[in-house]
């Protein structure tokens, strides 16, 4: 709406002689039709950080291609380099958003290498503008993945631009991602069609076998120091365990057991005395292992990554 009564400005200057109510009438119909218009959505995530002024030039260009866009921070606190965390911090929140979202992902250690850069059209609605380094592998699986395509740098790349070769971030993903959001251009317009094809990391999927459940630590709640499993509800009670029952739980690091201890299953926190450790369902509906009032991966000594893994069982007699 902004550059549309702007643009309306300058042909009344231009021709004086539009009957004033003629210029009234417009200007209304112009007003009522763009108001009813939604802005588009952009959030941004990143390893950045908020120290310096990478993230403020990321939505400067953003608002250049529109100032009307409505942006949002998912997080700029992923730690440098963990495309991983990136990946799971994008499957956290994405979900929450309204389809037609774009999401704008630079945790980029291979910036100026040879790594794609795309835009994943997920079967929800959701775009995702990102190098095409892993950092997608769970909104793909999560969300469904209807079309990824390239981005076309010698269309979709800021202005001026092309002698800097370390800030993909300002230069192609904010910038194509605003573009996208704002409806500049089209997804086809994005660059070449690339089908299915992303860049996936290897992880422990879960599982049930003899009365064990083996799954993941994909990520910790850095908050607290609760640590989050992949492991669902389903799986679980395919333990036959109720809330109240105790659940034996063994945390390994690649092939090296970190700890092994038996724990209450309870639906709150409160379910146990404070200092006490506890396993419980998180807000993803995943198995989750905390101390009431304490930090169970600081306690323990447990981390979070493809290599992390965990196993439950019924506990034999105490």
């Amino acid at each position: 709406m902004f550059y549309l009564i702007r643009m309306y400005s300058a042909w009344l200057h231009f021709d004086s002689r539009i009957p004033k109510r003629w210029t009234l009438t417009t200007l209304l119909v112009l007003i009522f039709m763009c108001s009813g218009a939604e802005a588009g959505l952009l959030v941004f995530q990143s390893d950045f950080g908020l120290k310096d002024g990478a993230v403020a030039a990321m939505k400067g260009v953003a608002l250049s291609v529109d100032p009307e866009l409505s942006i949002y921070d998912l997080t700029h606190e992923i730690p440098a380099y963990n495309i991983w965390e990136a990946a799971l911090r994008l499957d956290q929140a994405a979900s929450y958003w309204p389809s037609g979202t774009v999401f704008v992902s630079v945790v980029d250690p291979g910036v100026g290498a040879e790594r794609r850069s795309v835009v994943l059209k997920t079967r929800s609605g959701h775009y995702f503008v990102s190098p095409d380094n892993g950092s997608l592998t769970f909104v793909a699986e999560s969300l469904g993945i209807e079309q990824v395509r390239e981005i076309d740098e010698a269309t979709n790349r800021l202005r001026n631009s092309g002698k800097s070769y370390t800030f993909h971030g300002r230069d192609v993903y904010a910038y194509t991602g605003a573009r996208l959001a704002a409806g500049v251009i089209t997804f086809e317009q994005v660059g070449s069609d690339r089908g299915k094809e992303l860049v996936s990391i290897p992880y422990q999927h879960p599982s049930v076998e003899n009365g064990v459940v083996k799954g993941g630590i994909p990520i910790l709640d850095v908050q607290y120091g609760n640590v989050w499993t992949n492991i669902d509800q389903a799986a679980l009670q395919q333990l036959g365990v109720q809330p109240g029952d105790r659940v034996a739980a063994r945390i390994l690091n690649g092939e090296e057991a970190v700890t092994e201890l038996t724990l209450t299953y309870t639906v709150t926190f409160a379910g146990v005395g404070e200092g006490q450790p506890l396993l419980y369902m998180n807000s993803l509906g995943n198995v989750a292992l905390a101390i009431n009032q304490g930090s169970f991966a600081e306690q323990f000594g447990v981390a979070s990554g493809p290599g992390w893994s965990i196993l439950l069982s019924r506990p034999h007699a105490e």
